[in-house]
């Protein structure tokens, strides 16, 4: 009788129809594509043990879920650092940075790591693998893809938005009813931890300074360079076309670097007049001059400006890169237009919220970073900008250089709202300024909390002091919002509140 032990299973082996028994996983951080991928890795027989940090009850809760489903589950008050023994596999979160101790100990024992992402793309339906129409970039990432699946929708075919927005990856591709076509969005941090993936056709929308807390270039992270190389990583295998942006350079470089599948087709959209090879804007219509045989000397007309949620700059151009990607599937122009007329952002993004004493009110909440804020200064003159919040290493002189000759004022909250009131300073130290201080109290358990009502009260009067007929209040912070709310979305409905409150009072 031989005392030999069996081989561990390689995991990089296995894909949807294998068996995965014996395969121990690990998944840190069991956010919503983390619980997915805890979900489907025991779905398919793998011994799982999930980790997180702290106890949110929003933790709690799913784990909670989650051991009844079979996992094992580890909270941690501190950092995440010790990787079980005979781990086989781990399945990190995108919040990991590259060098957290828990990825440092699995590259020390060659374990496999991947995102959920990679997991997804290997749990494919060998049968039925529905095409990956991917989308990534510092902005518009969201609403190019809601706009894509709009698109694809309208053509008749069966569509998801799927990654980082809507549904997790894993649970699109395991889906009992496959799908014909998925409109993926990935961010940097997922395209890390991605290696296998092969996209029919994505663009790189644009690539502009954001998390460079995560990259952080003292930290050995890489800073910008990384950042972009991993925005870059979406083009690696392309089998159809890589769309990038003609007015953001880097974009095409991404391009021109990638291995892609013979035959991959470089795509360019642009708000002027399109080249050949390109989709762009004529006489305030999207055309395209890349799908169409004659395209040397003509252009199918896709639609008008007209019929488009909003007619911001930001908005057309993530209107022509969805269409790209769409126009690439072979969806005509009829159903790319009537996918784009139907098709309305979500909350937060660019949204009137009132028009009063001819002073129009607009929530851009989904503004997080400098490059974000910016498209939405390009859109309205004159301006009395609300800004300010997490900058997450971020600077905003370029911003300021390039637009502050649009603002009539400036309204700054949160933590970093000294770094714009510098960069105001430097770059246009005509435009009038006020700083609105948090209003922070004692909670219940001592630790000050800040009141996002009050706070934006504060911040709405403060503009209506600035604003004069015909400018627009804009709230297009250039900042993430956990300083001071919970979300984007919470910092978004408390300025809109406090719009319609004061309107509501100056009328009664």
């Amino acid at each position: 009788m031989s005392d030999a032990v069996p081989p561990r299973p390689d995991p990089t082996a296995l894909g949807r129809h294998d068996s995965w028994a014996g395969v121990r996983a690990v998944v840190a951080g069991f956010g919503t594509s983390g619980a997915a991928a805890v979900d489907n890795l025991l779905h398919l027989g793998a011994e799982v043990t999930a980790l997180a940090e702290g106890a949110a009850p929003s933790i709690l809760e799913r784990a909670e879920l989650l051991e009844v489903l079979g996992a094992r589950i580890e909270l941690h008050t501190g950092a995440t650092s010790a990787l079980p023994d005979d781990t086989d596999l781990l399945v990190v979160s995108p919040g990991f940075p590259p060098d957290a101790p828990l990825l440092v100990q699995a590259r020390a024992r060659a374990v496999p790591v991947w995102g959920e992402v990679e997991l997804a793309w290997r749990l494919r339906d060998p049968d039925h693998p529905a095409p990956w129409l991917c989308v990534t970039g510092t902005n518009g990432k969201t609403t190019t893809v809601q706009m894509l699946d709009s698109i694809l929708r309208a053509a008749g075919l069966r569509s998801v938005a799927a990654g980082n927005v809507g549904l997790p990856l894993t649970e699109a591709v395991m889906d009992p009813e496959p799908y014909d076509v998925i409109a993926v969005e990935l961010s940097s941090f997922q395209l890390h931890y991605t290696d296998s993936m092969s996209a029919e056709s994505a663009v790189v929308l644009n690539v502009a300074e954001d998390h460079l807390d995560w990259y952080d270039e003292a930290a050995g992270r890489g800073g910008m360079d990384a950042y972009a190389a991993d925005k870059g990583r979406i083009y690696e295998r392309v089998s159809r076309a890589c769309v990038y942006n003609v007015a953001d350079p880097t974009t095409e470089h991404l391009v021109r670097e990638a291995d892609v599948i013979e035959g991959a087709r470089a795509i360019g959209f642009t708000l002027g007049t399109p080249g050949v090879g390109m989709l762009g804007v004529v006489d305030d219509i999207l055309a395209d001059r890349a799908f169409v045989e004659q395209r040397r000397d003509s252009a199918a007309e896709l639609c008008t400006i007209e019929d488009l949620a909003s007619p911001a700059p930001h908005f057309v151009a993530n209107a022509l890169a969805a269409a790209a990607l769409a126009r690439a599937h072979g969806i005509s122009a009829r159903a790319v237009r009537d996918g784009l007329r139907s098709f309305r952002p979500d909350g937060h993004r660019i949204a009137t919220v009132a028009v009063h004493d001819e002073v129009t009110w607009v929530d851009d909440s989904k503004a997080t970073n400098p490059h974000a804020a910016a498209s939405s200064l390009s859109a309205f003159e004159p301006v009395v900008w609300v800004a300010g919040g997490l900058a997450k290493g971020a600077r905003f002189e370029d911003l300021v250089r390039s637009w502050g000759g649009r603002l009539r004022g400036a309204v700054l909250i949160g933590r970093d709202r000294d770094v714009i009131a510098d960069a105001l300073s430097r770059h246009a130290p005509d435009v009038p300024v006020i700083l609105v201080d948090s209003g922070e109290t004692d909670g219940v358990d001592g630790a000050d909390r800040t009141d996002p009502e009050d706070l934006m009260d504060r911040v709405v009067a403060a503009a209506a002091e600035l604003a004069r007929a015909g400018d627009t209040v804009l709230l297009a912070p250039g900042c993430a919002s956990m300083d001071q709310f919970a979300n984007y979305g919470a910092r978004g409905d408390a300025f809109a509140a406090a719009v319609r409150a004061r309107i509501a009072g100056q009328e009664a």
